[in-house]
C-alpha cells in the first residue's frame, strides 16, 4: 500500500471514530437514568447471613478480582491483591493495619473441626499463593509465597515463614526465628537485618498498593481521556519526528509501542507487513 493510501485509511478511520464518539455522547445525553460506566465493576465484597465485610476507608486497597466475604475486618493501609480470597463465612477474620495479602493468597477460618477464627496483625506480608487457615499471625511477620499456616497455629512477632513451608496445626513459631520445610521447623535465628526488612516489606507493599488504587479507581471517561491524549501525542509525533516528548511521556518499549496498551505490530498496522 502506498504512503498516500495509508494516510487515506488513517484519516477515514479517525473520522469514523469521531462519529462514533459523537453518537455515544448524544445517546448518553438522552438517557433518563444517568450512570457512570466503570472499567472494573466488581462483586468483591459479599455479605454472609447479613454480615458484610468492614474495610477501613483510609488507604485500603482491595483489588477488583479479590473476594472479601462475610465477617471480615480489614485495617487502614492494608491491601488485598488480585485473585486473593478472604472468607469469613463460618467464623471471623481480622486483618490489621499496613498488612498485605498478596496475589492468590487464601485466608479462611474453621468451624466444623474446632472453632477457630483467623487473626493477622499489623505490618504483615502474606506472600502470593499462601494459605492461612484458622490461625494467628502476630505483628511484623512475613509468610512466604505458597506457604501454609494451618489450624490453631501461632506465628509470633518478628518471624519469617519461608517460601513453601507448612506450619502444621497447633504449631507455635517463636518470635525472631526463620522456619522452613514441610512440616516447618526452625532453621535459625533471624539476623538484625532480616528483622529490619520485615516492616520495610510492608511499606513497599503499601506504596505499590497506593498506585494500584489510583489506577483502579478510574472510570471509563478518565481512561478514554488519557487514550485521547496519547493519540494526540502520537499524531504530533508523526507530524514532527524530531519532537521532544514532554515530561512524563511514556517511552516506546523495544520499538513496539507504549506499555499497558496493545503493542504496535503488523497485527495493528497490517500495511507494515506487506512493505518490501
Amino acid at each position: 500500500m502506498s504512503g498516500m493510501g495509508v494516510r487515506m485509511v488513517t484519516a477515514v478511520a479517525s473520522a469514523i471514530r469521531g462519529v462514533g464518539k459523537s453518537l455515544d455522547k448524544a445517546g448518553a445525553n438522552m438517557e433518563v437514568a444517568k450512570y457512570s460506566e466503570k472499567l472494573v465493576p466488581s462483586t468483591r465484597f459479599v455479605a454472609v447471613d447479613g454480615v458484610a465485610p468492614r474495610v477501613a476507608e483510609y488507604g485500603t486497597f482491595v483489588a477488583p478480582s479479590a473476594s472479601v466475604i462475610g465477617d471480615v475486618t480489614i485495617g487502614r493501609n492494608s491491601s488485598i491483591w488480585y485473585g486473593s480470597t478472604v472468607r469469613g463465612d463460618v467464623n471471623t477474620v481480622s486483618i490489621g493495619e499496613r498488612t498485605a495479602i498478596m496475589d492468590r493468597a487464601v485466608i479462611h477460618v474453621a468451624k466444623i473441626q474446632g472453632d477457630s477464627p483467623t487473626n493477622i496483625g499489623n505490618n504483615v506480608t502474606v506472600g502470593a499463593g499462601a494459605l492461612i487457615h484458622a490461625a494467628t499471625v502476630k505483628d511484623l511477620c512475613v509468610i512466604g509465597e505458597s506457604a501454609q499456616v494451618l489450624d490453631g497455629a501461632l506465628v509470633e512477632s518478628n518471624s519469617i515463614v519461608d517460601v513453601g513451608a507448612v506450619v502444621t496445626p497447633g504449631t507455635v513459631v517463636p518470635g525472631g526465628e526463620l522456619w522452613a520445610g514441610a512440616p516447618a521447623k526452625k532453621v535459625r535465628e533471624l539476623t538484625a537485618e532480616e528483622i529490619a526488612s520485615i516492616p520495610q516489606k510492608a511499606r513497599d507493599a503499601l506504596e505499590l498498593a497506593s498506585m494500584h488504587a489510583v489506577e483502579n479507581s478510574k472510570d471509563y471517561a478518565q481512561v478514554q481521556e488519557e487514550e485521547d491524549w496519547i493519540d494526540f501525542l502520537e499524531d504530533t509525533q508523526e507530524d514532527d519526528p524530531h519532537r521532544t516528548p514532554p515530561p512524563g511521556d511514556i517511552d516506546d518499549i523495544q520499538g513496539m509501542g507504549h506499555p499497558g496498551r496493545i503493542f504496535n505490530s503488523t497485527l495493528t498496522h497490517p500495511e507494515e507487513g506487506i512493505k518490501k
